[in-house]
C-alpha cells in the first residue's frame, strides 16, 4: 500500500481538530470497500 493512494479531497469541517473531551465517546468510521458498507463505532478504553 501506498501513501499517494490517501490523496483525496475531506473537507477541514469533516475532519476533528481536537480529541473528543471524553475518550469514550471516540468514534471511527469503517468503510468496507467490496461492499461500500459503512459502519460507525463508537470505542472505550475500559
Amino acid at each position: 500500500m501506498k501513501l499517494s493512494q490517501f490523496g483525496y479531497k475531506l473537507p477541514e469541517n469533516l475532519i476533528a481538530q481536537h480529541p473528543a473531551e471524553n475518550r469514550d465517546e471516540s468514534r471511527l468510521m469503517v468503510l468496507h470497500k467490496k461492499t461500500g458498507e459503512i459502519e460507525h463505532f463508537v470505542f472505550n478504553f475500559t
